[in-house]
């Protein structure tokens, strides 16, 4: 049952040709090129549209109408059917934007379904299952089962009547003039969605709501179904595939580990019929595109999630990357802050292409774990995209671009190399012997007996032969997968209110002011992380899980969560107070399982979260500001530079050998931290020593006791 436009419906009833399937032109072309061949000429367009919508006897008298009474219109049409049957086998059936979505909408809206089709009921059904939507239906009314063909009522007064349902509660989806006169006189809603010739205005005017597109009216249809809450995290993506393209511009751990799942769950309804990500890495991209799926390894549910319809493309292909911003209704940003000067000018061309080739708004989710990450894109796209375009055009396609800042959530780690490729040697090894076990298998098999005659079973013997050849390697690659990625299992993404598509994706929580999410997130989580991690790896520790079995990190996470951030956190946002259990709960959860989260990985760029108003100084300047003390903090920073200076793997990291570099330069511990030099094209974000002379005093004091006491201190700061 469905509330639409404040009408009850309980029904749908579809056309088919030109109303779900792109198949009017297709069919033009197929009579033009029959009656050419049988009757010297083709069909003139006027024929050709005045048959819109018309049933084969109807269409048959309009056309000896112009041709005269000899014409040969049944062997024409017959030929037409041949080959736009040759077409769709060939090509497939041209499926309308949109539909899929509608039909699911409607399906899990509890609505009965129909076709009613002038078309003869072999063509209907052909067309119907190769485009893999016979299922959404209920029964099929065709052209060659009425005794009177559209524009007369009786098609689909028989498919209500079929269905238990009074016309009135009937929407009749038609594309034609003669189908929308067919479903106003039978009674029902009717709903005009315009495809080759508009009906004359006295006529489109019975229309009970007029779009110019399917994807017009599921717009509509949208706010009448309910939108689908959180999915579990276990729960199944949706089987229906749509249209669209969805791009992740890095595919990194939160690219292929938590968006893809974002955008695979989409809004539950449907999922993207493809997502395309960009990677340097060629042995990853070849291995993705090998299999045409990979996992995702939930360890603390023991869950691999499988996520398919994935493309990988080069990263340095700039013309595959712009090709995403051209492509995909939304993209997201997932590299990091100093890419973005490479990267602006590529998804400048991105965006060129797209306002030249059709101008639809795109929505770009910027996963760039910085505040104001949104607009720093923006601004970087916005000078290459003037560069490119002139003014007023760069205006409009920006006009039309919606970069969204995002809070994530959730940690994710990625595989390392080896791992990949233990996994590939092994994955080989068990397709090798999978496919010699179905193919021995099926040698084994006698000869089936078919229940249908010689002639038959002669004929369908080989097609079958060829399928279960052919099906041998799926069926033994089906079981095999690659695990990617490790992750934990928070499902939201939080993200800027503004942007129409992000309110229907089911994994996206909106929310009216992102910064406070992100403050209480980098706040709370970002900068404890790196501390953690930087403590952990001076102990020894290889991964974060390890380590908080040390009552050493224990004590130091507990004095940073309950003593110094969760006190100050409430005095800076007194709106987020509620929440904040929750937050440090789910953050002890993670870490306690983070045994497949490598320190190195979690405290790299020391420099970066060194920064003024980053993830360290950001919360000890707030906690101070706020009157908390937050010795704990000043030991947190410290240790960046202590780990940058002293840790053995520290010189794998860029950032910690320009720490070391600019320490060795300056000589002393307020020369890094007051470091004014060239950070990715700017100045880097460092201390003033006047200004920021108490914070420069808080951490020098945990500083000067690691030079003095080494080991000792490391184990026993003074945090009270």
């Amino acid at each position: 049952m469905l509330q639409f436009k404040n009408k009850t419906i309980d029904t749908a009833i579809f056309d088919m040709d030109g109303t779900m399937f792109d198949t009017e032109r297709l069919r033009f072309r197929t009579l033009s090129q029959a009656a050419e061949e049988l009757f010297g000429k083709p069909f003139t367009e006027e024929v050709l549209v005045g048959s819109l919508g018309l049933s084969a006897t109807k269409a048959e008298e309009l056309a000896k109408q112009h041709y005269g009474a000899a014409f040969p219109y049944a062997d024409i049409r017959r030929r037409a059917d041949e080959l736009e049957l040759q077409h769709v086998r060939t090509h497939g059936v041209p499926v309308k934007p949109g539909l899929l979505p509608v039909l699911e909408r409607l399906r899990k809206s509890g609505l009965k379904m129909a076709v009613a089709t002038s078309s003869r009921r072999a063509i209907a059904e052909e067309y119907l299952i190769n485009a893999n939507i016979f299922k959404y239906f209920d029964l099929c009314v065709c052209g060659d089962e009425v005794k009177q063909g559209k524009p007369h009522p009786e098609i689909f007064l028989r498919a209500a009547e079929a269905l238990n349902s009074p016309p009135e509660r009937c929407l009749m989806l038609e594309d034609s003039e003669n189908g929308l006169r067919s479903a106003a006189d039978a009674g029902g809603l009717a709903i005009l969605v315009e495809d080759i010739k508009p009906p004359r205005p006295e006529v489109a005017e019975r229309a009970f709501a007029r779009y110019a597109s399917l994807r017009g009216f599921l717009q509509e249809l949208a706010a009448c179904t309910p939108r689908l809450p959180m999915p579990a995290l276990t729960e199944p993506f949706p089987q229906a595939v749509n249209q669209l393209k969805a791009g992740i511009h890095g595919f990194g751990a939160m690219g292929g580990g938590y968006l893809a799942q974002v955008f695979s769950h989409w809004d539950g309804y449907t999922r993207p019929g493809e997502i395309i990500a960009s990677t340097g890495n060629a042995l990853l991209r070849d291995a993705v595109n090998a299999f045409g799926k990979y996992s995702v390894r939930y360890g603390s549910l023991a869950f691999d999630q499988t996520i398919q319809r994935m493309r990988l493309v080069d990263a340095a292909d700039d013309a595959a990357v712009a090709g995403m911003y051209r492509d995909c209704e939304i993209v997201a940003l997932c590299l990091p802050e100093q890419a973005m000067a490479a990267q602006a000018p590529v998804i400048a061309r991105g965006l060129a292409e797209r306002f030249a080739a059709h101008g639809r708004s795109l929505t770009v989710l910027v996963v760039l774990n910085k505040v104001g990450g949104a607009r720093f894109v923006q601004e970087q796209v916005a000078g290459a995209l003037r560069e490119r375009l002139p003014a007023r055009q760069a205006e409009q396609a920006l006009e039309r671009t919606h970069f969204c800042e995002t809070v994530v959530t959730r940690i994710v780690s990625k595989l390392s190399e080896e791992a990949l490729l233990r996994q590939l040697r092994i994955k080989h090894d068990l397709y090798e012997k999978n496919v010699a076990a179905v193919r021995e298998a099926a040698l084994e098999t006698a000869a089936p007996d078919y229940g249908i005659g010689d002639d038959q079973a002669e004929a369908i013997s080989p097609i079958v032969s060829t399928l279960r050849d052919a099906g041998a390697p799926a069926s033994a690659l089906a079981p095999l997968h690659l695990i990617l990625f490790n992750s934990e299992t928070d499902m939201p993404l939080y993200a800027q209110r503004g942007g129409e598509l992000l309110e229907h994706l089911r994994q996206i929580d909106t929310v009216d002011d992102i910064g406070e999410v992100q403050a209480l997130k980098n706040r709370l989580w970002n900068g404890t992380h790196a501390i953690i991690a930087w403590y952990a790896a001076l102990l020894g520790y290889p991964t974060i899980g390890h380590a908080m079995g040390d009552v050493r990190v224990q004590a130091l996470m507990d004095h940073l969560l309950d003593v110094e951030l969760a006190p100050a956190l409430r005095a800076a946002f007194p709106a987020l107070g509620p929440h904040l259990p929750e937050f440090v709960h789910t953050f002890r959860r993670r870490c306690a399982h983070a045994f497949k989260d490598p320190c190195a990985r979690v405290g790299r760029d020391p420099l970066r979260k060194l920064q003024r108003d980053e993830r360290v100084f950001g919360s000890l300047a707030m906690a101070l500001a706020h009157g908390v003390p937050a010795s704990g903090l000043a030991f947190g920073a410290a240790l960046a530079v202590w780990y940058a200076l002293h840790h053995p793997n520290a010189l794998e990291d860029g950032e910690c050998r320009t720490i070391r570099e600019i320490h060795a330069r300056e000589g002393s511990l307020r020369g890094v931290l007051c470091w004014r030099g060239e950070y990715h094209g700017q100045a880097f974000a460092g201390l003033d020593a006047g200004r920021d002379a108490a914070l420069l005093d808080a951490v020098q004091a945990h500083f000067n006791r690691l030079l003095a006491e080494g080991e000792a201190y490391l184990s026993a700061p003074a945090l009270a």
